[in-house]
């Protein structure tokens, strides 16, 4: 019988509620207690203050979270006295330097699993948090790699990077339960064909790079609408645009609704982070995708079996249209895609990965 192990899980977001801890180590909780891992999880801001995170306003009661989420790392500490392993999520504050983190490697003497899916070391603060951003200190990372017993990330390119300050690293990549997703019949929506987007406020941006491109599909004539999943509704002027707010309840069904999946990137160091969780999921729920030929996509694409990759506006709008006419086509990409999740990008075909990293 394997001996058990205490883990302690830090990180930003209260649980439940962002892609990035719930799909890289939440979906994965129930399964340690399985394997004799005993766990802990502790997040940086409180529920109330995540509810008001990205109000444009409201920078007097930012400033308490902040100091509150300080006051709760302090308590923090007490619990990883006792634990074996200290599992950090990207970081243990959103501002200053990384004081915690050092007193947890060099004061506690701990094992920390240090797992990030971004390259979190470049700034790229979003406009709602100016006053984290004009503090937030990207040069901790180097350090955190640094002092860390584990890097656990979801690519090369990560991996690459974090290589420089430390060699123990395990390519852990971002999942999807695929229990929960299944190709869906797209016969339902045979009046009109979907294109979509699911994301955030931070990255719609990414979309409107090629608002040119849809705008023309969408202008000519065919039964064919834009479908965007967010959690701010972006102000578009443009026919047949439909909004869904996301929501967690209902992601797995409003994804079911599209025919192609969009995933624009940049050409940028920040975009080659990316893990490419779009084309993910939209790969489980049987949907081809349609992305920038940037970063991990093109690891994750077969361009022409399963999708395809963009190098400019011209390929958005002649792949797209492609798609468009072929229902057949759609569906045996979708097929493809659904295949390479479930062998490589699943919950199931990760979990033994997963726990290699408490070891």
């Amino acid at each position: 019988m394997n001996q058990s192990k205490k883990v302690i899980f830090l990180y930003p977001y209260p649980e439940d509620e962002v892609a990035s801890q719930r799909f890289r180590f939440e979906q994965y909780l129930h399964l340690l207690s399985q394997n004799n891992i005993h766990f802990h999880c502790l997040s940086f801001y409180t529920r109330w203050f995540y509810n008001i995170l990205y109000d444009d306003k409201k920078y007097f009661l930012k400033f308490i979270g902040l100091l509150t989420g300080v006051l709760r790392r302090l308590i923090h500490l007490v619990y990883c006295i006792s634990s074996d392993y200290v599992f950090i999520h990207r970081e243990l504050t959103p501002i200053g330097p990384p004081i915690f983190e050092w007193l947890i490697t060099k004061v506690l003497r701990k094992k920390v699993i240090y797992d990030f899916d971004d390259a979190i070391w470049l700034p790229n603060t979003s406009a709602e948090n100016k006053l984290a951003a004009s503090i937030k200190f990207h040069k901790k990372f180097n350090s955190i790699c640094r002092w860390s017993y584990k890097i656990s990330c979801c690519n090369d390119f990560l991996a690459n990077y974090a290589n420089q300050f430390n060699s123990n690293i395990q390519i852990n990549p971002t999942t999807i339960d695929t229990s929960k997703f299944y190709p869906p019949d797209h016969s339902k929506n045979a009046n009109w064909l979907t294109i979509g987007w699911t994301g955030t406020q931070s990255t719609v941006s990414y979309l409107e790079s090629i608002k040119g491109s849809l705008e023309r599909i969408l202008n000519e004539g065919e039964k064919v609408k834009l479908l965007v999943i967010c959690n701010k509704k972006p102000k578009w002027d443009i026919n047949n645009y439909e909004y869904i707010k996301w929501s967690k309840e209902s992601e797995f069904s409003d994804l079911a609704k599209i025919d192609i999946g969009l995933m624009p990137l940049p050409e940028s160091e920040w975009a080659k982070g990316k893990c490419g969780f779009k084309i993910l999921q939209y790969f489980s729920a049987g949907i081809p995708a349609i992305a920038s030929n940037v970063g991990v996509n093109s690891s994750l694409i077969v361009h022409g079996k399963n999708g395809y990759l963009c190098n400019n506006e011209r390929d958005w709008y002649n792949y797209i249209k492609a798609l468009i006419q072929s229902k057949e086509m759609r569906k045996q990409m979708g097929l493809i895609g659904c295949d390479l999740v479930k062998n490589h990008f699943s919950l199931t075909s990760n979990t033994l990965n997963f726990l290699r990293l408490f070891e």
